[in-house]
């Protein structure tokens, strides 16, 4: 098998110059690069930048695919609005990490199976960026899928307990859910993890709100954030003002008893089993209930055709005679139904005497006796 890898870079808060264009360019002939984007696949060959140093750089949003099972996303936001203490409490191991550089936290999931397929989306990390709005708002949902993830592939010990669960885990949106996708998270580990995951409540900022809390604010507050929307270098003032409206932070939040790694991973197998054994009994609760219905109406057709036996052995010669495929297995069909007809009504004797006849007649007809004979008519 062929190797293929996939690199895909994002710039949200700033466009790249054209100085930094050229740096990137020098790293790839073949890379697709645009003033927020760099884009590269190889089927040979390998990266020849360095992704961390890239994100701590240029980019703002990372994904790596390869189709030996290894995947990646990286996202990069303010300090200020995800404070890497909080986001060390979830990232713990390999499979999410949480790191800072220059006043933004850097959070990277990885996730490492042995398996060729390309996620179906080719726009993956696009699906993947609300995330990063999310997490500077103070949703963590993200933060906890990332510490299941070390609970999943084994990096905590069955004693490690879980950090407070945020809000909402049990009802996720579109970016959330592809990430769980696209790091393979088994959906039964979040399943049981969402048990103890509260209601979200997604507060919206009406213009009434936003006025009343500027007006409450004082002017020389005022005129250091205007200052600071003027020079435009802040790109994540907004939300940080925002969330200072809501009152939201991304400080960890409260939660319900906190469970082990290794009870969530036993509750998590206990309802994968659960799961297969109810689907094994629906399994065959369905099968019982075609073949219930398949014996009606295969009684219903035989005592619809029975008395009209004599019409239908002169039907099957003459569909012999034909020397069709088609029309053997029809003729063949046919001579079922009139065994099963005679077996019914005790005719066994009769049926057999004309059915040896008809073999005998047509005796030289090989591609017909073999349908017989896989019929088991004998």
């Amino acid at each position: 098998m062929s190797e293929y890898q996939y690199y895909e870079f994002q710039a949200l808060d700033r466009r790249l110059t054209a100085a930094e264009m050229a740096r990137l360019r020098t790293f790839s002939t073949r890379a697709r690069i645009t003033a927020t984007s760099f884009v590269n696949e190889y089927d040979y060959g390998d990266f020849q930048g360095d992704e961390n140093a890239w994100m701590d750089q240029y980019f703002d949003a990372f994904l790596y695919f390869a189709n030996w099972g290894t995947r990646i996303v990286s996202l990069r936001l303010p300090s200020r609005l995800l404070d890497l203490k909080a986001a060390e409490l979830y990232c713990v191991g390999e499979s999410a990490d949480a790191r800072e550089h220059k006043g933004n936290t850097i959070l990277t999931f990885n996730s490492e199976e042995e398996e060729s397929e390309w996620p179906e989306e080719q726009d993956a990390l696009s699906a993947l960026i609300p995330i990063r709005t999310q997490l500077a708002g103070g949703d963590l949902r993200a933060l906890y899928i990332g510490w299941l993830l070390c609970a999943q592939t084994g990096e905590l010990d069955d004693d490690v307990l879980e950090p407070p669960v945020p809000p909402g885990l049990g009802e996720l949106d579109g970016s959330l859910e592809r990430l769980v996708d696209f790091l393979r998270l088994d959906p039964h580990l979040l399943e049981v993890a969402a048990a103890n995951s509260r209601p979200l409540h997604v507060q919206t900022l009406t213009p009434d709100t936003i006025r009343t809390w500027i007006a409450a604010q004082p002017s020389t507050q005022k005129d250091a954030w205007l200052e600071r929307f003027i020079a435009a270098d802040d790109p994540a003032l907004a939300m940080e003002l925002q969330r200072l409206i809501t009152g939201r932070t991304a400080a960890v939040p409260a939660s319900r008893e906190p469970r082990t790694a290794g009870a969530l991973r036993q509750a998590a197998e206990e309802t994968r089993d659960e799961r297969l054994r109810a689907r094994a009994a629906q399994a065959e609760a369905d099968r019982k209930r075609r073949e219930h219905e398949a014996a009606v109406a295969r009684s219903k057709y035989l005592t619809d055709l029975s008395g009209r036996e004599p019409a239908v052995w002169t039907e099957i010669e003459t569909l012999i005679a034909t020397k069709q495929p088609a029309n053997y297995d029809r003729a063949v069909g046919l001579l079922v139904d009139l065994r099963d007809i005679a077996a019914a009504h005790g005719g066994d004797s009769e049926f057999l005497a004309r059915f040896q006849a008809l073999r005998t007649q047509h005796e030289r007809k090989p591609s017909l006796l073999a349908r017989i004979e896989r019929a088991g008519l004998g």
